[in-house]
């Protein structure tokens, strides 16, 4: 883990997580020339439905900012689809292992609905970080807000029933069951489709 956490790949990933918190909790944090620098590197597309961002077996060299629409990154296993995360507007998606490694991916990445998106080259971002090394000293501030989010994840996964899986994800996110099929929604929450019917419909 150490030595992901030290790789310039690992570093540029988190200045773009750290760019799409909507500066909630990271705006004394992030400098503004570093965030405008970032900002100015978005490539904006307007794409429709069903389109694969990112296809498994390939190298992914973008991260891609939901503006408008819904993705998800899943990959196949035995013939099924399992969705391992779903963004929406404000949110960045991308292939996790491709980008980080830059070895070719398992996963897809895939709009659901007509999407506008900012796409944010891997190569842009690395020039930029050659230029303003000193933009490192902000990394460690950032590690300790994504060490929080995915200790979150983990947790549900451990500790949390299927019931309190749903019901979080409908406290963070609750339209997404209007936006997104349920079959998506279950594996995500790594239940049935059944399960999720039969959690909806208790009290």
């Amino acid at each position: 883990m150490v030595e992901l956490i030290c790789s310039p790949s690992f570093t540029l990933l988190l200045i773009t997580i750290a760019l799409k918190m909507n500066f909630n909790n990271l705006s004394d944090m992030i400098p503004l020339d570093l965030a405008s620098e970032v900002l100015s590197l978005l490539e904006t597309h307007h794409l429709p439905k069903k389109h694969l961002l990112h296809r498994e077996g390939r190298i992914c060299r973008h991260i891609y900012l939901i503006q408008k629409g819904v993705a998800r990154t899943f990959f196949y296993k035995e013939g099924k689809d399992i969705t391992v995360h779903i963004a929406a507007e404000g949110e960045l998606i991308t292939a996790i292992d491709s980008v980080i490694s830059l070895k070719r991916s398992r996963y897809n990445v895939e709009l659901l609905e007509d999407s506008e998106v900012h796409a944010l080259s891997y190569q842009a971002l690395h020039s930029l970080l050659e230029k303003h090394p000193h933009y490192e000293k902000y990394m460690r501030l950032i590690l300790e807000q994504l060490y929080a989010e995915g200790a979150d994840r983990i947790e549900e996964f451990l500790f949390y029933s299927a019931k309190e899986r749903y019901d979080n994800l409908m406290n963070n996110k609750p339209g997404l069951l209007n936006r997104v099929n349920l079959g998506h929604i279950a594996s995500y929450l790594g239940i049935t489709q059944e399960t999720l019917s039969r959690i909806r419909k208790s009290p």
